[in-house]
């Protein structure tokens, strides 16, 4: 094999290169297959999802069982709170997972068939104007007027 960087030769894949360290992958082996945002998705949404229940779960475990009692340390109700707080983020995450796959899901639009023009209205338009036409490039009136003003050279 050779280092497409420096081409020293006599490399062995799925190693780095002797003299300018590049790293040389297996192009013989099968790469690793891409994976779609779709399925991005699905994951985010289930680890959104459970993340919201275990924080939920968590807190009102916490609440329930120290709520109440006067020997409860100040950091077991900070953390109930904090677990209360980290629920809610993960509602609103999960919600835009939910977006985002609504419109990961939407048909897509097939541009083969051009849309059909309506000419149902087509006899109400007022017939084009010609008059104050606009000339299509700068060079072209500048053409024109140089073939008016031609000089007399002779």
């Amino acid at each position: 094999m050779f280092c497409p960087k420096c081409g020293n030769p006599d490399q062995a894949p799925e190693t780095y290169c002797r003299r300018c360290g590049t790293f040389l992958p297996d192009l013989s082996k099968p790469g690793k297959p891409k994976a779609r945002p779709e399925d991005h998705i699905k994951a985010n949404a289930f680890l959104s999802a459970m993340s919201v229940i275990t924080s939920f779960t968590l807190a009102i475990l916490l609440y329930w069982r120290f709520l109440g009692h006067d020997d409860t340390p100040f950091i077991i109700y900070l953390t109930a709170g904090f677990l209360i707080a980290m629920g809610c983020w993960q509602v609103q995450t999960f919600w835009r997972t939910l977006l985002l796959k609504r419109h990961f899901n939407k048909p897509q639009r097939v541009d083969d068939e051009p849309d059909a023009i309506d000419t149902t209205n087509a006899a109400q338009l007022n017939d084009a104007n010609f008059d104050d036409m606009v000339p299509t490039s700068i060079a072209e009136d500048t053409t024109r007027q140089l073939q008016k003003r031609k000089p007399d050279l002779s």
